[in-house]
């Protein structure tokens, strides 16, 4: 990797001299290319750079501690600077490993969520609710827009499922280690012996799709529309405003009931297609990609599980890596922060070793 940073230093003093000769000068086009070169350089050589000389200063205060001439109070210093050095380039490193990842081109998109209860009735469907509502506060932790798609609930509390798009610069990025089926452990309160319940429920995470990544064929959709059928005041199941999309290519079916006008649940429907045809045509020209990247959830089974929430131990375990962690409470609450970024940096160290 440092062979790798040092070749990338080169490259960018090599850039930062040209840009100040003549001949670049004389030539925009070409200056242009250059300069935006060097930009996407900046971030990475400023990082290795401090790591240098964090390094630097670390070999300099080992050398003293060595030296019998240092005095104890020097020495004191010396010792207590290290640790800081050795915690400061710890960061630093696992910094640059992310930074020389190539960036997925769909990292930067908007996202669109599903959730669906899976294996273990009642408690799967209440297992599914807080699913949402930890993906809801995530986003907002973030300052992401969170926009329900579609949801059908269990009348008690609980989701069959939900479908909801998060609109952010990065959203894709961060929520799509979240594919996959996730696993609960707890006591449901209509259980009177204690006895701990097994429950699942699916994740499935798309990045969203513009119109211009993914075009669909008016011919190539079959419309039905039908009466709503879930909670949402008297109206709601008086009209025929919910939708159904079916895609006769690939057999993709979406319904779409969640709004009270049928151009509104229409037009979400469609939204959630092409995401979803994006995210094929993605898969097809990626199939070398590691296996979380291509989406697949299984089928709801417990066995089939990326991480377990093990309620009456407050932890949560993702299988993926092996990190366990005992704060199930502020991660159901939406704090996924050292989930997320430990799986960002196994994927980075991934690609890095292929």
């Amino acid at each position: 990797m440092f062979k790798k940073l040092a070749a990338i230093q080169a490259d960018f003093k090599e850039m930062t001299a040209q840009l100040a000769s003549p001949e670049l000068l004389s030539n925009p086009a070409e200056y242009a290319a250059v300069a935006k070169r060097r930009s996407e350089l900046e971030e990475v050589v400023s990082v290795y750079e401090a790591y240098l000389s964090a390094q630097g200063k670390l070999d300099e205060d080992k050398q003293l501690l060595d030296d019998p001439d240092t005095d104890a109070e020097l020495a004191e210093m010396a010792e207590l600077e290290i640790s800081e050095l050795e915690d400061e380039l710890s960061e630093l490193e696992e910094r640059l490993t992310l930074l020389l990842v190539e960036k997925n081109e769909e990292d930067d998109k908007n996202t669109i969520i599903e959730i669906r209860a899976g294996t273990g009735g009642e408690e799967a469907g209440l297992f599914a609710a807080d699913l949402y509502r930890m993906y809801s506060r995530y986003a907002e932790r973030n300052g992401w827009r969170l926009e329900l798609m579609s949801m059908n609930d269990t009348g008690i509390g609980g989701l069959k499922e939900a479908i909801f798009a998060v609109q952010g610069k990065g959203a894709y990025g961060k929520f799509k280690f979240e594919s996959g089926v996730h696993r609960v452990q707890r006591v449901p309160e209509t259980e009177a012996g204690g006895r701990i319940h097994t429950s699942a429920a699916t994740v499935a995470v798309l990045p969203e799709a513009e119109e211009v990544d993914v075009t669909i064929q008016e011919n190539d959709i079959k419309i039905d529309v039908f009466r709503s059928s879930g909670p949402g005041g008297q109206s709601v199941n008086t009209t025929d405003s919910a939708v159904r999309l079916t895609h006769i290519p690939t057999g993709i079916v979406i319904s779409c009931q969640d709004e009270k006008s049928q151009h509104k649940n229409k037009a979400k429907a469609l939204r959630v297609l092409r995401a979803k045809l994006y995210e094929l045509a993605v898969q097809e020209k990626n199939k070398a990609r590691s296996d979380f990247r291509k989406d697949q959830v299984g089928t709801g089974d417990r066995s089939e599980r990326i991480r377990t929430y093990n309620f009456p131990q407050q932890r949560v375990t993702d299988h993926r890596i092996g990190l366990t962690l005992y704060r199930l409470s502020e991660i159901i609450d939406g704090d996924l922060d050292e989930l997320i970024n430990a799986l960002a940096e196994d994927e980075a160290v991934k690609q890095l070793s292929s």
